[in-house]
This record gives C-alpha cells, sequence and structure tokens, in this order.
C-alpha cells in the first residue's frame, strides 16, 4: 500500500459525508467571493425595488383596479360618472416622475404599484397606485424631476395649443396616452369621445397650466389659492379688476382656476365646454355675480370668495 497516496480526511471519513464536505466548502467558498464575481446581481434581483420612474406619461388612479376602470366585466366599458369623468384619475405623472413604491399588487399577470411622490403631495385615504408598465423601477434613490419654468410666451403657446380638448377628470396631457390602449385594449370599437377619456386626452382647469408649465405648478386647485402674491382686487369692480390683471395671473375660486392669456381673453377648462378661450371682462363680470372678489382667504370661506394670484417672475 502507498501511504504517502492516502488522502487522510478520506481515510477516516466515509465516502458519501466526505462529498457533502466538500459540497459545503465550496458553497462557503462561493459566498465569499460572490461580490467579486457577479453574483451578488442575482441577489439583488431578488430584492425589492423601493422606487420607480415614469418613463411614459403615468396615469395615476386612486385605485388598484385599472380593469374595473378601462374595461370593466366585458373590457369594453369606461368607468365615467354621469358627467362622463373618470373620478378615479388623480393626475398624469409626467415623464421623470419619481414614486417611492409602497406596495406591489398582482392584478392577474399585471403589476401594479402602490405609490407616493412629491409630484402630487396630497393625501388619498385609498392610496395611489401606477400601472408598472409605465415606469421604470430602481433600487437606487434616483434624482427627483428637475423642474424648470418655460418662459411666458412658451406657456401661452402650449395654453393656446390645448384650446378645443375635452375635459378630463385629473387630465394634464392633453394630447392623450395612446399605450393606454395598448395596455388596456378595449375588447371592441370605441366611440370618438370614448377613445378620448380611454387615452386621458384632455385636461382639468389646474391640469391645463400644469401641463403648460412642464408641471413647474401645483397639480390641484386648492394649492393655487395661495400659489404665488395675491393682487389686490377686494371691493373692486369687474371693469377694475380686469384692468389690473397681467398675462398669466389667475383667478382662484373653489374647485377652479380661470387662466389669463393678455388684457383681453383667458382661458379654462370646464366640464360643460372643455379648454375654451373666453372675454377677460365677461369672465370677471361672471364670476363676480355669484362669489365676491378678496385679497386671500384669511377668515373668508372659500365658497362665496375668489382671488387673483400673480405667479410668474417679473
Amino acid at each position: 500500500m502507498n501511504i504517502g497516496a492516502i488522502n487522510p480526511l478520506k481515510y477516516y471519513i466515509p465516502s458519501f459525508l466526505f462529498k457533502w464536505i466538500i459540497y459545503v466548502l465550496v458553497a462557503v467558498c462561493l459566498l465569499i467571493i460572490a461580490p467579486d464575481t457577479g453574483i451578488s446581481v442575482q441577489k439583488n434581483a431578488i430584492k425589492e425595488a423601493k422606487y420607480a420612474v415614469a418613463v411614459l406619461p403615468t396615469p395615476v388612479l386612486n385605485t388598484p383596479d385599472f380593469n374595473s376602470v378601462f374595461g370593466g366585466s366585458n373590457g369594453r366599458t369606461l368607468k365615467l360618472t354621469p358627467k362622463k369623468l373618470i373620478e378615479e384619475v388623480e393626475f398624469i405623472a409626467l415623464p421623470h416622475t419619481v414614486f417611492l413604491i409602497e406596495e406591489t399588487i398582482m392584478k392577474g399577470s399585471r403589476e401594479i404599484l402602490k405609490v407616493t411622490t412629491k409630484d402630487y403631495p396630497y393625501h388619498a385615504v385609498s392610496g395611489y397606485y401606477i400601472d408598472s408598465r409605465f415606469v421604470e423601477k430602481r433600487f437606487e434613490k434616483p434624482q427627483e424631476r428637475w423642474r424648470k419654468l418655460p418662459d411666458k410666451n412658451t406657456i401661452i403657446k402650449r395654453l393656446l395649443s390645448a384650446d378645443g380638448a375635452i375635459y378630463v377628470w385629473g387630465g394634464n396631457y392633453s394630447k392623450g396616452i395612446p399605450e393606454m390602449l395598448e395596455f388596456y385594449k378595449p375588447s371592441g370599437t370605441l366611440s370618438d369621445d370614448v377613445l378620448k377619456r380611454w387615452t386621458l386626452k384632455g385636461a382639468d382647469c389646474s391640469g391645463l397650466l400644469y401641463e403648460a408649465t412642464g408641471g413647474y405648478t401645483p397639480r390641484n386647485t386648492d394649492s393655487l389659492f395661495s400659489f404665488g402674491m395675491p393682487v389686490d382686487v377686494k371691493g373692486m369692480s369687474p371693469d377694475e379688476i380686469a384692468k389690473k390683471l397681467k398675462p398669466l395671473d389667475i383667478i382662484v375660486y373653489k374647485r377652479h382656476v380661470v387662466i389669463v392669456l393678455n388684457g383681453q381673453e383667458v382661458i379654462e377648462s370646464t366640464i360643460s365646454r372643455g379648454v375654451h378661450v373666453k372675454n377677460l371682462l365677461s369672465a370677471v363680470s361672471a364670476v363676480s355675480e355669484i362669489i365676491q372678489p378678496a385679497n386671500d382667504y384669511k377668515g373668508d370661506g372659500k365658497g362665496d370668495k375668489f382671488v387673483v394670484r400673480r405667479w410668474y417672475p417679473e
């Protein structure tokens, strides 16, 4: 017998146990060297991403059940109120909007994310939800969307380009989102009106301004009450108020905002008429007939007052 050729460890340990010891040693070595060999990528793959970044205009809903809104039980019914509003839509997050992922919910093969975002800092009891196909997930915290205020002429041009669009609750992307027809493909042919609403091709009143400013201004009307600086209009007649207004001043009252285009015209989006331009003095007169002008809301009820805010820097 050649004693020098004998493995002492194998000699004293049964062969099956010896094999398992070798397997364990190899596994330990792999764990030690994994960070330097790329194996750590597999570990990251099973971790839950904490963030998401919009790569497309992204509808944000107050329900995780997107199918019940876009399609329903028959695959072609859009969930609308009697006034043709999709009240489940909160707003459209612009590309590069950053989301914090709170929860991942599977709806069949679709992944719905419960999220929050600094672009929409409003509380909702039910929470906010997005379809993961509109975003890119990230493990590390991305840089927040860059907000740059466009020049005044660009904003006015964008406002006018939306003229004629329909009123869409939560809408602030008047070109519409064609991917909605791909991700939530209707089972039948849609009428032109339903097609526009299905693709969220329109804007609400504050969404009109949000879109034109590239998401620089607050998304909801309530935040516009105190946005910028107050214009002194308390106790003034409609004619006096109209003469004081400058381009991009906003007339704000409960659940609505009107945007000044110039010394003669304003633009707004209403449920009955959608986005449209109207005479400035007529607009101020119409508002003054039902509510009173105020400089702010301190001590005043929002339901019976309106204010004018000058937010664009001189």
